[in-house]
């Protein structure tokens, strides 16, 4: 199959889709904050990393510094327009969560709230911070996981097929749509 030849753009780096989440953050004496970040992974499973690129000059990454900690809220595929809001407005102007009608939820193990709208957050304390040019790659330690009850299996995990999160693809939001298969499905054909 034939290939074209492209430059390396900040468009052309989008066909990796990445969870789209809202980061709530907090300051020593400022009010709690929320960003926007359609640049999220996981980064380790032990000890449990979540990554986020965050723009170097942004206010959250200021106030993720100054109290090292953060949640990762994931919203739904129905919560588009509050996600996209959210980070067309800075927080050093806006309180985010008085003008989008968010609940700044309780968390157990750090300063910052989680946004108790979204039905997925995680409690972080900043386990690194690299700076990568114009983002800084902020690595965050789960210390506590909140996932909406009616999204719990009887196991205790998350029950995918009850929520569809938000995906940043192509500079574009996106849903999941359908699940294909388990991961090493492969392996079991084979046994």
């Amino acid at each position: 199959m034939a290939k074209k030849a492209l430059r390396a753009t900040w468009r052309n780096l989008w066909p990796l889709p990445a969870t789209t989440v809202l980061a709530s953050c907090v300051g020593r004496d400022r009010p709690p904050n929320i960003i926007t970040i359609g640049a999220c992974g996981i980064a380790s499973g032990g000890p449990l990393l979540i990554s986020l690129a965050i723009g170097s000059g942004q206010y959250s990454l200021e106030l993720i510094k100054e109290t090292g900690d953060f949640a990762v809220n994931i919203p739904s595929s129905d919560q588009t327009w509050i996600t996209d809001w959210c980070g067309c407005v800075s927080g050093r102007n806006v309180d985010k969560f008085a003008e989008a009608k968010l609940t700044p939820g309780k968390s157990m193990r750090i300063s910052a709230p989680y946004i108790a709208e979204c039905p997925v957050n995680y409690e972080c304390v900043v386990w690194g911070i690299v700076g990568c040019g114009s983002h800084d790659l902020v690595l965050g330690e789960i210390q506590q996981v909140h996932i909406d009850e009616e999204m719990v299996t009887e196991s205790g995990t998350l029950d995918t097929s009850a929520f569809n999160p938000l995906v940043s693809f192509q500079l574009e939001y996106w849903n999941l749509g359908k699940k294909l298969e388990d991961w090493r499905f492969t392996r079991k054909e084979k046994a």
